[in-house]
């Protein structure tokens, strides 16, 4: 089942740095979420504080609590590898494993996490393969390399693989940057189906993007240069783009600046 995220006083760090600051919202469970703002805001930052991977980078830390319903992500005892498993990530360039073919690419994250048995695995990576839109064109050719597909293919095989796992949140950092207007809108319609099940997350740069795929949407910026990013205000999509709040979001959605 989809979860809702709180997070309360969160900050983020690359060593002494502090990249976003003080940060807190609610995302509720089965909805999609747009972070905009301009470059360099810490959106990208903030959305991989959500499953941990923060701290892969070098002097990567965290201040402040993420809960997960009832869960602390950030807890003493609390498996980072457990939560990518209940958080799972798409990256803005497709990444599919280059020596894998596409059923091995759904079935790695499966693999990883216990053994099944064959026709078990078969279904769920058919299950999959069809909740990412993809099964069709790929179902006669599942041993290829999934390095072989399209590049709209290869992100919705990326798609597929996190979903395989069945994550309680999906994050998607810029997934549509580098696809061609088509693949955009296989993976925007992707995403309102996806949210029947999951909640969704979603970094854009895209305006016209958030406001067709979100159901709220958080406005981030940063005072300078140097300064840490912050959260100026999140609410639902249509008022954020029809009356937001802050001046600076209008300036923003409006061209103003960014």
């Amino acid at each position: 089942m989809a979860k809702r995220i709180d997070v309360s006083g969160l900050s983020a760090y690359y060593g002494s740095f502090r990249a976003i600051e003080d940060i807190s919202m609610t995302i509720e469970p089965r909805t999609v979420t747009a972070f905009i703002g301009p470059s360099g805001c810490g959106k990208s930052t903030f959305l991989r504080t959500l499953n941990r991977m923060h701290e892969v980078t070098s002097g990567g830390r965290v201040e402040g609590k993420v809960m997960l319903d009832d869960e602390n992500l950030y807890g003493a005892g609390v498996d980072p590898v457990a939560v990518r498993r209940e958080v799972g990530m798409v990256f803005q360039r497709p990444n599919p494993f280059p020596t894998m073919s596409v059923f091995e690419n759904v079935a790695a994250g499966l693999r990883l996490n216990g053994s099944y048995k064959k026709s078990a695995l078969e279904d769920i990576v058919e299950k999959s393969l069809r909740g990412a839109n993809l099964w069709n064109e790929v179902k006669d050719r599942l041993n290829k390399p999934g390095s072989g597909l399209s590049g709209g293919q290869q992100q919705r095989l990326c798609i597929a693989r996190a979903i395989a796992v069945e994550p309680k949140v999906l994050l998607m950092d810029e997934p549509c940057s580098a696809l061609d207007p088509i693949s955009t809108l296989a993976i925007e319609d992707l995403i309102g189906e996806l949210k029947d099940r999951f909640t969704i997350v979603i970094v854009t740069h895209n305006m016209q993007q958030a406001a067709r795929v979100s159901d709220r949407t958080a406005f981030f910026n940063l005072a300078a240069v140097g300064q840490p990013g912050k959260l100026i205000e999140i609410d639902d999509t249509e008022r954020i783009f029809s009356n937001p709040s802050v001046q600076a979001t209008e300036d923003y959605i409006s061209g103003r600046f960014g």
